[in-house]
C-alpha cells in the first residue's frame, strides 16, 4: 500500500522515540455540535477545560464539515459517510452498506481490538460487523439524558437485553470507555470509538450544568431571527427539531435553550477530560490518538431555526481536533475538511490497507503543513431541497423547489447574513459557483435539478406551523417550552 511521506516519517520518529508502530485510536463523537461551542476556539461564553487542552495538545480543524444529508436525521447521514468513507449520495442505508466494509471493519482485519460505546444510529447488522465487542451501546438516535437505555455488544454480534442506565448519558458512556482503556492488555492496537448523545436534545444537563449558564448567561447568536425569512422546504409539517420553541422564536427561550445547550456541552466536556485522564494514566498517550469531532452542528436559533436540517456554517460545520504522535501541537489549520475525510485518515495513520472506491482525503499531510489546502471548495446536500457550494471567499445557497438562491461573502460576512444574490455586481460569481455545483454533483452522483419549471411560494405563514411534541422530552421541558402538553407516545 502506497502511504504518504508524511505517514512514513511519523511512523520512523515512533520508532526512534520508543513508540509503537501503529497508534492506538480514541474517537471521541459529539451529537450535533456547533463548530463554534468550544474555548479554546475563541468562545469565551463556555467552559470546555478539557477540550482545549486537547486543543492545546493537537490540530484543530476550523473548516470542517459534515456533508450533508438524505434525511431529517442528518446524523444517520454522516455516520453514514464516517464508516463507509463515501459521500451519501454513494451510500445505500437500507442495504446495511453492502458490499462496503466499514473502518472498523478493516481495522479489526488488520490487527487492531475494535470497540464501541454509546449511541450507534444505523442498525445491528453493522454494528456486529463493525465491531469485535462494545458496552453501553444506545441503539438509536436519542433519548433522555438521565433515562439512557444501553446494551452490550457480544463477541457473537448479539446484544444483551436493554437496560436503563443509571447515570447521565455522557458519564454513563466515558465510564465505559475508561474501563476499556484501563482493561486493555493486548500488544494489539485498539480502536475505540466512543459516540456521545450529547449535546443532543432534549437540553436537560444536570441542574449544576444548566444553572452555570442560567448564571452567566451567552449572547444569542449575532445572526438570531424570530423566524426564517422564507420556506426552506424543511419547516413545515411538524418537523421535531424545529418545534423545539414556538414560532415567533422568542429571545427569553432562546437564550434559555442556548444554556441548557452550553450546559450539555461543558458537561460532555467534563466526560471527555475523564477518559483524556485515563489515557494518560494508562502510559499509553504517547502511542495514541485522539480524534474529537461532531457529526453535524445545529441552529440554536440563528437564521430563526433550531436544527441541522440547513445548510448554513452553523449547520454543517463542526468542531474538529486530532492529537498525538505525529501530530503538532496547538496549531489550527483553516484547510477544507469533511467528516468522512477522517475513514482514510485514520487507515492511512494506521498502515491499514485502503480500499479504491472511496470518497475523502487524506488529512495526515497537513500535520506536517497546516497550511497546505486540501480542496478549494466544499460542496453541501440536503435531500432535494437544498445546495450549497463555498469556495475560499463565497458561499451559494440554493433551494430548487422555490428556485431561490443567496450567496454570502463569508470572508466579511462569516454569519451568512446579507444576501449578495440580487446585486448585480455578483452576478458573476453565481454564475461561477453554480458551474462549481454542478461540477460536484456530477462527482458525487448528486442527480437533482438546482431548479423546478413550477416552484412553490417562497412566504411562509409561520402560525400555520404545527409543533411535534416527542416522546423523549422530560417533564420539566414540557411544561416550560410546551405548556405542559402531553403527547401520545409519552404515556401521559
Amino acid at each position: 500500500m502506497k502511504r504518504t511521506i508524511l505517514t512514513l516519517l511519523a511512523i520512523s520518529i515512533s520508532f526512534a522515540t520508543g513508540h509503537a508502530e501503529r497508534p492506538n485510536i480514541v474517537f471521541l463523537f459529539a451529537d450535533d455540535q456547533r463548530p463554534d461551542t468550544i474555548a479554546a476556539h475563541g468562545n469565551e461564553h463556555i467552559q470546555t477545560p478539557h477540550l482545549d487542552r486537547l486543543a492545546a495538545n493537537g490540530l484543530s480543524f476550523t473548516s470542517n464539515y459534515c456533508a450533508g444529508s438524505y434525511s431529517g436525521a442528518v446524523c444517520v447521514a454522516s455516520r453514514s459517510m464516517l464508516m463507509t468513507g463515501r459521500h451519501w449520495h454513494r451510500i445505500d442505508d437500507t442495504k446495511d452498506w453492502e458490499g462496503l466494509p466499514t473502518l472498523p471493519e478493516q481495522l479489526g482485519k488488520a490487527g487492531y481490538q475494535t470497540f464501541a460505546v454509546g449511541k450507534w444510529h444505523n442498525g445491528l447488522k453493522t454494528l456486529a460487523r463493525s465491531f469485535q465487542a462494545g458496552r453501553n451501546l444506545y441503539m438509536g438516535g436519542m433519548a433522555d439524558h438521565t433515562k439512557t437505555s444501553v446494551q452490550d455488544l457480544l463477541p457473537n454480534g448479539e446484544l444483551t437485553e436493554k437496560k436503563v442506565g443509571k447515570r447521565f448519558s455522557s458519564t454513563l458512556f466515558a465510564d465505559a470507555a475508561i474501563d476499556f482503556i484501563e482493561s486493555h492488555s493486548s500488544d494489539s492496537p485498539y480502536f475505540l470509538y466512543v459516540s456521545f448523545t450529547a449535546p443532543h436534545d432534549p437540553r436537560n444537563p444536570p441542574p449544576t450544568y444548566r444553572k452555570l449558564y442560567y448564571d452567566n448567561r451567552p449572547p444569542l447568536p449575532k445572526n438570531f431571527l424570530p423566524d426564517h425569512p422564507f420556506d426552506t422546504g424543511h419547516l413545515t409539517g411538524g418537523k421535531r427539531d424545529e418545534s423545539l420553541a414556538s414560532h415567533p422564536r422568542k429571545r427569553s427561550d432562546v437564550s434559555d435553550q442556548l444554556c441548557e445547550y452550553y450546559g450539555l456541552i461543558t458537561q460532555l466536556d467534563s466526560q471527555v477530560g475523564r477518559i483524556l485522564d485515563a489515557i494518560e494514566t494508562s502510559g499509553q498517550s504517547e502511542d495514541t490518538i485522539i480524534i474529537y469531532t461532531a457529526d453535524h452542528g445545529l441552529a440554536m436559533g440563528s437564521h430563526g431555526l433550531l436544527g441541522k436540517q440547513n445548510l448554513y456554517e452553523h449547520s454543517m460545520g463542526t468542531p474538529l481536533i486530532v492529537s498525538g504522535p505525529g501530530v503538532p501541537k496547538n496549531r489550527m489549520t483553516s484547510a477544507f475538511t469533511y467528516i468522512l475525510d477522517l475513514h482514510k485518515t485514520i487507515l492511512e495513520l494506521s498502515d491499514t490497507p485502503i480500499t479504491e472506491d472511496i470518497d475523502g482525503v487524506d488529512l495526515s499531510p497537513l500535520f506536517g503543513n497546516p497550511n497546505a489546502r486540501t480542496r478549494d471548495s466544499v460542496f453541501l446536500a440536503f435531500q432535494d431541497k437544498m445546495r450549497a457550494i463555498r469556495d475560499m471567499q463565497y458561499k451559494l445557497h440554493v433551494y430548487p423547489e422555490i428556485n431561490h438562491k443567496i450567496l454570502f461573502d463569508l470572508e466579511n460576512d462569516p454569519n451568512e447574513m446579507y444576501n449578495l444574490a440580487d446585486n448585480p455586481l455578483y452576478s458573476d460569481k453565481v454564475d461561477e459557483l453554480t458551474e462549481l455545483m454542478k461540477s460536484w454533483q456530477r462527482k458525487v452522483g448528486d442527480p437533482s435539478p438546482l431548479s423546478v419549471a413550477n416552484p412553490g411560494p417562497k412566504e411562509i405563514d409561520f402560525r400555520t406551523v404545527e409543533r411535534t411534541l416527542d416522546r423523549w422530552q422530560p417533564e420539566w421541558i414540557r411544561e416550560k417550552y410546551f405548556d405542559g402538553r402531553s403527547d401520545p407516545d409519552h404515556g401521559n
